[in-house]
């Protein structure tokens, strides 16, 4: 027997799109709440005929419901037991549980595993989550405790870091503090090259996990390369550069700190190959007459929208960084580009992409199109999941 929840009554004529199984119920859809309903709150979403259409959690937004399931469950520690067992069953089947070159990857991806606004990594048993949403983090003992009942008691912290991603009208959230142990950084491996990852201070939850296949890509086309790596954060296709054999490679990233990082994870790992370390302005950078031209470039650049209103602009920044970054791979050279921005779909980033190549007046053919890995699964019924673009260029 499922809980008794408040009630929020679905349009005429908005059934069916819900029918479809899209996990966002927007506030167009629905009629005003007749009773008070709180940020995070569970509801019960109906038709006009009182029929039951799914279970999610209240927001006063433009998002109105969050769908957490279309069956009629109570929303308790079993069915947050249940989620967190299909997230654990999923990764157990890619192979990257009890996983002897790699024990850190993402164990949880909102739409992608069935929760809207919860994220959790896992960095060599230490866990990080990330609540999108005020549901999620009002029911944060729960997923905590289910996570430790999915890893048996085995993970040594367990991390909560949502101070930068829980809406600003939320008043009741405290900063990012510990559910379980203390330590504040791990080292990892990952397809055998090993990092430094740091949590509390680290950008998101300390890593890209999303680039992992990808950067196991680069490393396979690196062997005797030259390589310009932008944008680089902690080194992460820098490593992998090395760790396959690059003659040399050149890091650039505008944070100090994280160049330290990458210099740390450069001693980590004990490689002695020819690495320059910049922190500078890549844009600024890139421009300049003096940098050469590298047999790689990867770009990887933060989300330069991450609203439809900044869309347009942030098409023009992609162009310009691209055509600048053509400009600086050698003739038969390879260019890894891409693009976060949720906002700036496939298509839309393809365009772009093209947009640079016929500036940059060169051949170029495409080699392979890249995406975010497979512990970041995409609802088929959620396309706005596929957040991670990216494109592997020939540029003759």
């Amino acid at each position: 027997m499922s809980k008794t929840y408040k009630e929020v009554v679905l349009k005429k004529g908005k059934e069916e799109a819900v029918r479809r199984r899209h996990p966002w119920i927007f506030s167009g859809a629905l009629y005003p709440p007749k009773e008070t309903i709180a940020d995070g709150e569970v509801v019960k979403v109906v038709n006009t005929k009182g029929d039951f259409i799914a279970i999610g959690h209240f927001h006063d937004g433009s998002i109105m419901v969050r769908i957490l399931s279309f069956k009629e469950v109570s929303i308790d520690q079993g069915f947050w037991n249940k989620k967190m067992q299909k997230a654990y069953d999923y990764r157990n089947s890619l192979g990257l549980l009890n996983n002897d070159t790699t024990n850190a990857f993402r164990f949880f991806h909102g739409e992608g595993d069935g929760v809207s606004g919860l994220i959790i990594d896992i960095y060599n048993l230490n866990a990080v989550i990330q609540c999108h949403t005020i549901g999620c983090y009002r029911d944060i003992k729960y997923i905590a405790t289910s996570l430790d009942y999915v890893f048996e008691n085995k993970l040594q912290s367990i991390y909560v870091k949502s101070m930068d991603t829980l809406p600003i009208k939320f008043e009741e959230y405290t900063e990012d503090y510990y559910l379980k142990g203390d330590d504040s950084e791990t080292e990892i491996s990952e397809n055998n090259v090993k990092f430094k990852i740091n949590w509390e201070d680290g950008q998101k939850t300390g890593f890209f996990l999303d680039q992992r296949v990808n950067r196991n890509i680069l490393g396979s086309f690196s062997k005797g390369k030259s390589v310009l790596n932008c944008f680089c954060y902690t080194g992460g296709f820098s490593m992998y550069a090395l760790a396959n054999g690059a003659e040399n490679i050149h890091s650039m990233d505008i944070s100090k700190s994280a160049m330290e990082m990458v210099n740390t994870n450069h001693h980590l790992n004990g490689f002695k190959g020819n690495h320059n370390m910049e922190a500078e302005n890549v844009m600024h950078r890139l421009s300049a007459e003096d940098l050469p031209q590298y047999d790689i470039v990867i770009v990887d650049p933060p989300a330069f929208a991450k609203s439809v209103k900044k869309r347009h602009n942030a098409v023009q920044a992609y162009k310009r960084l691209n055509v600048m970054a053509l400009k600086k791979v050698k003739k038969g050279g390879f260019l890894f580009t891409f693009s976060c921005s949720q906002v700036v779909g496939q298509e839309l980033f393809n365009n772009t992409i093209r947009a640079a190549a016929i500036e940059s007046k060169r051949n170029i053919r495409i080699v392979q199109q890249l995406s975010q890995g497979p512990d970041h699964p995409v609802n088929i019924y959620h396309q706005e999941g596929h957040y991670l673009k990216g494109l592997l260029l020939y540029v003759d």
